[in-house]
């Protein structure tokens, strides 16, 4: 088969690739169609995070339909549409047992090489799957469109997690791919205020179009007013920060009020600043949020019906062959350019 394989930091060669093959009774050999490129996949391509040590094929948000199944899969068949989890879980750890598979003691991130484990990922033509990470794209949703999946569930379980009341106002600092998609996911649920915190022009027109009720510069001068005139002079009861940097997270902080919380769903930076007095005397709660944990079915059905519409976040679909000029692209922050998905 042919795959997209990150060669060497910063390098990444279309070239003929050992096929797959099922390793078990319960793995399903895919066709990929559809594989978008994660901001992750970019921060990883120049060996800064560490986990995608070179040779490796990338990608874990990813739609495709089914080409063989093992011999005990019952419920899928070859050509079935499915889109898949991004992380592969034991099924039997302590966490796994409760629910929380995202946090599995087993967990391994498809296209993720690192001193733990190498797993190649989805940018490639075939890959090999459990069966227990698939999913049935549903029928009018097209694989683009379902390869967005994943980092919609990403948004999905930040929100799953957070302690929300019927009414409450809500903060989204960073309109980016996942804040982004975090607006329509609240905004489905909730006709509450969504503000969003952006610095960039573009990303906050996208953020109402989104269907955030404001979009604000968190550095104008008149940002402090306008959240509590929007929160009932508080400041918001949910917060989201999207980013994952020591500014963004001070004015996730900043936004909140008394007693509310901030879920952190951005990873950019590994280590951050908070205030922390700030946090203790007003008594704000901080919410990790990791992956996702059965949040594809609600996802996918948004997805399906247009509530996230996927096509508003993809900046560009292309060849799997022209993945190298893209990922340049995208790690040279070309502006404009927000989600590329790449077809095998």
């Amino acid at each position: 088969m042919k795959a997209l394989v990150l060669e060497d930091y910063k390098r990444f060669v279309y070239r003929d690739y050992p096929d797959p093959k099922l390793r078990g009774p319960d793995d399903v050999l895919v066709r990929v169609r559809a594989a978008a490129i994660c901001g992750s996949d970019v921060h990883g391509m120049d060996g800064s995070t560490g986990r995608r040590v070179p040779p490796v094929v990338m990608g874990h948000e990813a739609a495709g339909e089914i080409v063989e199944v093992g011999a005990e899969v019952s419920d899928f068949a070859p050509g079935d549409r499915v889109t898949f989890d991004s992380t592969e879980y034991c099924g039997e750890c302590f966490h796994c047992r409760r629910g929380e598979v995202n946090l599995c003691e087993n967990r391994r991130v498809l296209g993720v090489s690192c001193a733990e484990y190498r797993r190649d990922g989805a940018f490639a033509e075939y890959i090999v799957l459990p069966r227990r990470i698939l999913y049935r794209i549903p029928e009018g949703l097209d694989f683009v469109g379902a390869s967005i999946a994943e980092p919609a569930a990403v948004a999905a379980h930040a929100a799953a997690i957070t302690p929300t009341a019927m009414g409450d106002s809500m903060a989204v600092v960073g309109a980016g791919l996942i804040g982004l998609l975090l607006i329509q996911i609240l905004r489905a649920h909730s006709p509450a205020a969504i503000i969003a915190l952006e610095t960039d022009p573009e990303r906050r027109a996208a953020a109402l179009a989104a269907g955030a009720s404001a979009a604000l510069d968190p550095a104008a001068p008149g940002t402090r007013a306008a959240i509590l005139s929007l929160s009932g002079g508080r400041g918001v009861d949910r917060c989201f920060e999207a980013v994952g940097a020591t500014a963004p997270i001070a004015t996730a902080i900043a936004a909140t009020r008394k007693g509310g919380s901030v879920t952190l769903i951005g990873n950019v930076s590994p280590t951050v600043e908070i205030p922390l007095q700030s946090v203790v005397t007003r008594q704000i709660a901080l919410l990790g949020s990791c992956a996702t944990a059965g949040e594809y079915p609600l996802v996918l059905d948004l997805l399906s019906k247009g509530a996230i519409d996927a096509r508003s976040i993809v900046s560009a679909v292309a060849p799997l062959s022209e993945g190298a000029s893209w990922f340049s692209r995208l790690y040279a922050r070309e502006k404009g350019l927000l989600k590329v998905v790449l077809e095998p």
